[in-house]
């Protein structure tokens, strides 16, 4: 199937489950073309070598019960994942590897999902533009001479240009919205409190709230509804 990164969020689930798909197909596919696409400097962290050993194991021993079933995904540099670096976007966490697992990835990996690596942002998530990276700015997939939008420019450029088919951000005072509507993607706040920011570097704690992104509402609307009541805390 040559379409693979094209499809969205449920078309990917659908096919794994109806094994359609393997885990490794799906997981390779979007590897090779994060790989083709260095240039939006989307990725501050890779973990592909693990992700398509991840996706094997999966294969040899499918679990089609979880939520999301050998599914391959980015994630923002601003949750703490468990020996992979997390750096915010910023030189002073250039060596960080947590020894531990934030409360929302830890839920999405219970579900099957795959890290295919940590995504760009604005240093410690100060900025509307991701330009304030520490490790260079985000290109607009659409446009390369504009920006993605930010904090979270990273995901939403990842998440248009087929990196990834979703991931997950924070917002604090609109890094949801913003790179969403620049990088023609959908994005979704939750409620605040709805869901645990334990493992999720701070900017503001009272306003902090992670998030989620994909190519279309059917697939946003799903993985939100999916994890509405079980991912609370």
């Amino acid at each position: 199937m040559s379409n693979i990164t094209t499809q969205s969020l449920t078309s990917l689930v659908d096919n794994i489950k109806n094994k359609e798909l393997s885990s490794e197909e799906v997981t390779k596919a979007f590897i090779d073309r994060s790989e083709k696409s260095k240039e939006l400097n989307s990725y501050i962290s890779e973990d592909f070598s693990n992700a398509i050993d991840k996706a094997k194991k999966f294969d040899q021993n499918p679990n089609f019960d979880l939520k999301l079933p050998g599914i391959p995904m980015a994630v923002k540099d601003l949750f703490c994942t468990e020996n992979v670096r997390t750096t915010a976007g910023s030189k002073i966490l250039e060596n960080f590897v947590p020894t531990y697992e934030s409360t929302v990835t830890q839920n999405i990996w219970n579900e099957g999902a795959i890290l295919l690596g940590k995504l760009n942002c604005d240093e410690f998530a100060m900025g509307s533009s991701n330009e304030t990276s520490y490790y260079g700015n985000v290109q607009n997939p659409i446009d390369k001479g504009l920006v993605p939008g930010g904090s979270s420019g990273g995901s939403a450029a990842a998440v248009s240009s087929q990196l990834t088919p979703i991931t997950i951000g924070t917002d604090t005072g609109g890094s949801i919205r913003q790179p969403a509507s620049f990088t023609g993607t959908v994005g979704l706040k939750p409620t605040y409190g709805s869901c645990s920011r334990y493992g999720i570097v701070a900017f503001a704690s009272s306003l902090d709230i992670w998030w989620f992104s994909s190519s279309c509402i059917r697939s946003t609307n799903t993985y939100y509804n999916w994890n509405w009541y079980r991912w609370i805390y």
